[in-house]
């Protein structure tokens, strides 16, 4: 793998704000690759799980032979950050899924799907996120899941109406927003750090 001073991070590059991503983890000190392929996977030193339509991307997992190797990675430690849509896939239980939902799984979590409503309920607000010095966090919500139950491993990190929005369960991170959104790389930082942490 690469140097703990300079982790390589992957991101899922199926559906979503890919390039958005790669800029934010580039911001934090990562070496931010595109992720497409079983091959890809193997080379990065973890990995982020963009927004988009989880079952879409589930479904693109398992197209592209993805989802066996990315469940293997993330059960033997890899570090994994999913916003949006990545959160309901990190989940080990999803609320108001299809029959059809594809779970990477891996965070004690029961999430509900499109909590805040649909695309015209999308909303912004400052948020307090433990771990994420330098203030509150702009915070930008897209048919947003939340988290309704956390297990006892699972570190809750920050509330927006009164529900969980993002949570670490030891080096999988998962926010219910979209930080790449915003041009503020803090929470990407946090990730890339969990990265190094893991890697030591």
């Amino acid at each position: 793998m690469n140097s703990k001073d300079n982790p390589r991070i992957g991101v899922l590059a199926l559906q979503g704000d890919v390039r958005e991503h790669l800029a934010a983890l580039y911001a934090a000190g990562a070496d931010a690759v595109r992720v497409r392929r079983p091959s890809e996977l193997d080379d990065v030193d973890g990995l982020v799980i963009p927004g988009g339509e989880s079952t879409t991307i589930g479904k693109l997992l398992v197209t592209f032979d993805l989802l066996e190797p990315l469940q293997k990675r993330v059960r033997d430690g890899m570090p994994a950050y999913g916003s949006c849509a990545g959160m309901i896939l990190l989940a080990d239980r999803v609320l108001d899924a299809p029959p059809d939902q594809v779970q990477v799984g891996g965070m004690d979590m029961t999430v509900r799907r499109n909590a805040f409503g649909r695309q015209v309920d999308s909303w912004e607000g400052a948020l307090d996120l433990a771990g994420v010095d330098g203030g509150p966090f702009h915070a930008v919500f897209i048919r947003a899941p939340w988290v309704e139950e956390a297990g006892s491993g699972v570190t809750r990190l920050g509330q927006a109406a009164n529900r969980i929005v993002a949570v670490r369960q030891g080096p999988l991170l998962a926010t219910a927003f979209h930080p790449e959104l915003t041009g503020d790389p803090r929470v990407h930082a946090l990730f890339v750090s969990i990265v190094k942490e893991s890697a030591r």
